[in-house]
């Protein structure tokens, strides 16, 4: 029995903030798949609006500490009426007993700000199919005060793989996307496939270029894959692209569409350094730093080098928030 090839394990898996991003993206398109008969009610010729910087004041003043919800967007109504419509998409892997007083506390305070009725939704991503949390109230005395709310299950999408893959919309594509992220958990190889798959979908459905890119990015962030096979997976993307004439992802925006994950894992390293890490630690960011520079502006002069060699935390920390938006190696090194 031949032995079995071991891979890297699957990097951790982050959902929360590509979901917000598609959300903003492809609000009409979010509601349509998940909930559909509210989709109906809604005048979308009419636009729609988010609100989020109003909705962050409403979480502050419920005093949540850093659970806020993601959108609060108004619409009309088709019968001419508008509303708030306030969007909660929790993407948790577990239960949550506060999560439904959280919907009723959101809810409440929403319309106490606006004084207008708001619809709450939400989006459950767990894999326990008995969990629906969908209403939240209490009563006291004879007084009654409860609240019902719309769920999307995803575990509920999970026997529909093939449809998904089907379906043009959006949602669709990052539902499937989500399942397959944990069903791959443990099988990097597995993923890599599933990965590739959902990459080839997104020049099969005519979508524009930036619907594209703005869609690759919420893959290549939930589905994470080993330094190994992410390299695979470009040269398969080159190889699509090829074939359809269509070089978006491999464009320039293939910098900007990684910008989330390589300013995290350097935030997150660095600023283990700043708490006082080993000096080798510093050595292998400055090691970082300079495959980051390599691969952004070529081969490094030996000055360059040997600065990134003796440079400090404080140094690495904001050459690395440099390294995406300067035009050239100098502009990184600027005014630092």
């Amino acid at each position: 029995m031949s032995p079995q090839v071991q891979h890297p394990p699957t990097p951790a898996d982050d959902y929360d903030s590509p979901w917000k991003t598609v959300l903003e993206s492809c609000f009409p398109e979010f509601m349509a798949f998940y909930f559909a008969t509210a989709h109906a009610q809604i005048d979308w010729s009419q636009g729609y609006e988010f609100k989020n910087t109003e909705l962050r004041q409403v979480v502050r003043d419920a005093e949540l500490g850093k659970r806020f919800a993601d959108a609060l967007v108004r619409v009309t109504l088709i019968n001419g009426e508008e509303n708030w419509i306030y969007i909660h998409i929790e993407v948790q892997g577990q239960h949550d007993p506060n999560f439904a007083p959280r919907m009723f506390t959101y809810n409440y305070r929403l319309y106490d700000r606006y004084g207008c009725p708001i619809a709450s939704f939400a989006v459950l991503a767990d894999d326990d199919a008995q969990w629906r949390p969908d209403h939240f109230g209490f009563a006291a005395l004879g007084c009654k005060h409860s609240l019902e709310f719309p769920i999307a299950k995803l575990i509920d999408f999970a026997s529909q793989i093939d449809q998904l893959t089907a379906n043009p919309n959006p949602f669709a594509l990052v539902t499937c996307a989500h399942l397959q992220t944990r069903q791959t958990k443990h099988n990097p190889q597995d993923r890599y496939t599933a990965k590739r798959t959902l990459v080839r979908l997104l020049y099969a459905h005519g979508w524009q270029r930036q619907r594209v890119l703005d869609l690759f990015a919420v893959l290549d962030w939930m589905m994470r894959l080993p330094d190994v096979l992410e390299q695979k997976l470009w040269h398969d993307i080159e190889q699509i692209e090829g074939e359809t004439r269509m070089q978006y992802v491999t464009s320039v925006e293939r910098l900007a569409i990684q910008r989330g994950r390589i300013e995290g894992m350097l935030e997150g390293q660095l600023e283990g350094m700043l708490k006082g890490k080993l000096e080798g630690k510093l050595e292998g960011q400055a090691k970082l730093l300079e495959r980051l520079l390599t691969k952004r502006f070529g081969a490094l002069p030996q000055s360059t080098l040997a600065r990134l060699q003796s440079a400090t935390a404080d140094q690495l920390e904001h050459w690395a928030d440099a390294i995406l938006d300067a035009p050239t190696l100098a502009g990184v090194f600027a005014n630092h």
